[in-house]
């Protein structure tokens, strides 16, 4: 019969211990269109122009650009803060996984005491000084029959995959910040250039106006005029030397290095620009490591909610506990002091004034919480996409319309110079003609840099280097252990 019971009792354990109050996980439901509005039939598709999940600003063809980012994963200390969060996060985990195992803990005393000769009850004969010598190994299993421990070990699980995304949201964000940066600044200097190669003509035109003057040809105020024009272009060039220093300052802090230190050569060759595939909008779900990172607390919470719940219901747990004890130490590890106890414990909390119905309340609501987050990163990651796909769509239109306007402006100044020289009009159509070119050409350089950062913020908002490679954790969530692991050595390397 006490066969049975055993049996009975050992089989409602077993069926206890798979016992869990968390919710059934679902991840939240978002409304995921079928195909991206913006990417309409104007967007080429080019098998060669793929992006990378890996190193994708190499699809800018840029090597200094190249070089520069890869300085970012390993120099950046906000990167370095980001792995910092994640170690944390995996410490954690393995925290509360070790609440799976028993405790086993082991005490050894020897010590000397003395009891009051007035201690009620005290025996005739018992010494009023006596040793107590104690080598004791105890070993205690906590059942987790209400599911309390595997739900914060699910909650920190789900709370390092969120950690993980974490981190490849800084990368990702950090190295967009570069590249608009350095495509900012090669814009600067592109117009630096124009504005040199203006400021050389602007003087050769104050020149000729001068000797026209001399010969009685141009007036005081054509002169007045070109040398107006002349300053205005040295201080629009000095201008753009400010605005590249910024920029320049920007990037040294993005690659780890102090500003002071830091340099880059001026380059004009023109950036390639990409045609960027934007693939099926629910890809988007997966890419983005924002939208993982949300998922994944919207699942620790879940999780969180089975740990308020179990503490509901008394905490059971089985301790075994053996040694020896003894008044001597010699003979003491022999059976007649041999000391031991075994059998479960049980702690329930019986009154707490509504506190552990607080903590599930508290924990149901950073579930609407974290879910109501998780449907609001979605939505403004398709906002992402559409608004670039947009600009990318429609800068695209004008940088057409606008290189037939230089056209006309370059045209047009040619005729007035032209037609000055022949005195045919004054100074004032030459300088009327010069501004017009100038401003239309900043123009197009300016939205040739618009374009570039439209594409680098399409491919962020994407999902940008965000890896779909590895192996499959829970849903919107890819594991990236290994690449984390490797980016520790990269920076390790780096640091050494």
């Amino acid at each position: 019969m006490d066969k049975r019971r055993l049996c009975i009792a050992l089989a409602a354990a077993a069926m206890l211990s798979g016992c869990s109050f968390a919710p059934v996980y679902h991840a939240p439901p978002a409304r995921v269109p079928t195909t991206f509005k913006e990417s309409g039939p104007w967007q080429l598709a080019r098998p060669a122009d793929r992006v990378p999940r890996d190193a994708w600003w190499s699809v800018y063809r840029d090597p200094v650009l190249d070089h520069l980012e890869t300085q970012v994963a390993a120099a950046n200390p906000d990167v370095a803060a980001a792995m910092a969060r994640h170690d944390e996060a995996m410490a954690f985990l393995s925290q509360t996984r070790s609440g799976l195992f028993p405790t086993i803990g082991a005490e050894a005393s020897v010590e000397r005491q003395r009891q009051s000769d007035n201690r009620p009850l005290r025996g005739a004969g018992q010494p009023s000084a006596y040793g107590v010598n104690t080598v004791d190994v105890g070993i205690a299993y906590d059942l987790d029959l209400w599911g309390k421990i595997r739900n914060e070990v699910a909650a920190g699980r789900a709370a390092m995959q969120a950690s993980e995304a974490d981190l490849e949201s800084v990368r990702l964000s950090l190295q967009a910040n570069l590249a608009s940066a350095y495509f900012n600044l090669r814009g600067l200097d592109a117009q630096q250039q124009l504005l040199d190669d203006t400021i050389d003509t602007y003087q050769r035109a104050l020149t000729l106006t001068l000797s026209r003057h001399a010969g009685g040809i141009a007036s005081d105020l054509d002169v007045s005029r070109a040398q107006t024009q002349l300053d205005i272009a040295r201080a629009s060039a000095d201008d753009i030397a400010a605005r590249r220093a910024l920029y320049e300052h920007a990037i040294a802090s993005l690659t780890g290095a102090p500003a002071s230190d830091f340099t880059l050569a001026a380059a004009t060759d023109s950036a390639y620009l990409p045609s960027i595939p934007t693939g099926v909008p629910a890809a988007l779900l997966q890419r983005r490591p924002d939208i993982a990172a949300a998922e994944r607390r919207v699942a620790q919470a879940n999780a969180q909610i089975g740990v308020a719940k179990a503490a509901f219901f008394p905490d059971i747990s089985l301790g075994l506990d053996g040694g020896y004890q003894s008044d001597t130490l010699s003979p003491w590890l022999m059976a007649p002091n041999e000391i031991w106890s075994v059998g479960p414990s049980l702690v329930f909390t019986l009154f707490d004034g509504g506190r552990r119905a607080a903590m599930t309340d508290e924990a149901r609501a950073k579930l609407a919480e974290n879910g109501a987050e998780y449907k609001a990163t979605v939505l403004l990651a398709f906002q992402q996409v559409e608004d670039n796909l947009a600009q990318l769509h429609h800068l695209g239109d004008e940088a057409a319309r606008q290189n037939e306007a230089l056209i006309a402006a370059q045209r047009t100044l040619t005729l007035s110079m032209s037609r000055y020289r022949d005195g045919v009009v004054s100074y004032l159509d030459v300088v009327t003609a010069q501004t017009t070119e100038l401003d239309t050409q900043i123009a197009a350089l300016n939205l040739n840099t618009r374009r570039l950062l439209a594409s680098v913020r399409l491919i962020e908002a994407l999902g940008g280097g965000w890896s779909s490679e590895g192996a499959q954790s829970p849903p919107g969530v890819q594991a990236n252990q290994a690449r984390i692991q490797a980016l520790k050595a990269h920076v390790g390397s780096e640091t050494g």
